[in-house]
């Protein structure tokens, strides 16, 4: 079974409120992207990896590689204007596999049982994504006030990796285009053609850094793993 997983970086991160971009800030003395691509280096099941930048940043990630000898990356592209395009874009380099794992390169705290669990959900399942239990009370809202509670038994936190078998996640984002439809998410792609996406359980601690605090919650939480 060949494995390819395409690591979505090309975001600006502007609610990091910094100069730099936020899968360039350091985690632990590495960039964060660095962190993510050696989640996937060091995953046996993953056989090659697409990386998806910005423009601005491809330089400094060709660097990046190079330097902590991060083998499996075949292709890196340009990503979108969106999520979905340049998930689209990465999909387009995968060239030929049996399953597709789309991850965010800010959630440099994955783990590798959680990779390699994906990977057999969306073999048996043609689609899988991480996901952990809603810990919070959630509630419908129109104009600033409550509107009705939900049932937090039924609810989940989407994660990445999101898992396909190849020919499913291409369908789906091959039907988008051609219907002009967008999604912030791959599952919703796969969903909205009938395809179903199994839930794989994952950790709470596979945290996307998008704010200064995500980032210094990552730092501890690396920090105590380190620890141990």
């Amino acid at each position: 079974m060949h494995v390819i997983a395409i690591i979505l970086a090309a975001g600006s991160g502007v609610r990091m409120q910094s100069t730099v971009n936020k899968h360039l800030l350091l985690l632990a003395g590495k960039p964060v992207i660095v962190h993510t691509l050696l989640a996937f280096e060091r995953c046996a099941a993953i056989d090659s990896i697409v990386l998806v930048t910005s423009a601005e940043n491809m330089a400094a990630y060709r660097t990046l590689i190079a330097e902590h000898n991060i083998t499996k990356v075949s292709h890196i592209v340009l990503g979108g204007d969106t999520r979905q395009a340049s998930a689209h874009n990465g999909l387009r380099a995968a060239g030929d596999c049996d399953i597709v794992l789309l991850h965010d390169g800010a959630r440099p705290l994955i783990a590798q049982r959680e990779i390699e669990a994906v990977i057999r959900d969306a073999a048996e399942y043609g689609g899988a994504v991480v996901a952990v239990p809603a810990k919070d009370t959630t509630v419908r809202a129109r104009e600033g006030f409550i509107e009705t509670q939900l049932d937090r038994s039924t609810l989940w936190q989407v994660q990445t990796p999101q898992g396909f078998r190849a020919t499913v996640i291409r369908e789906a984002y091959e039907a988008a285009a051609r219907d002009g439809v967008q999604s912030t998410d791959d599952t919703g792609l796969v969903t909205r053609l009938g395809g179903r996406v199994k839930i794989t359980p994952g950790s709470y601690a596979n945290i996307k850094i998008t704010t200064p605090e995500d980032l210094a919650m990552a730092q501890a939480l690396l920090r105590e793993t380190l620890e141990r």
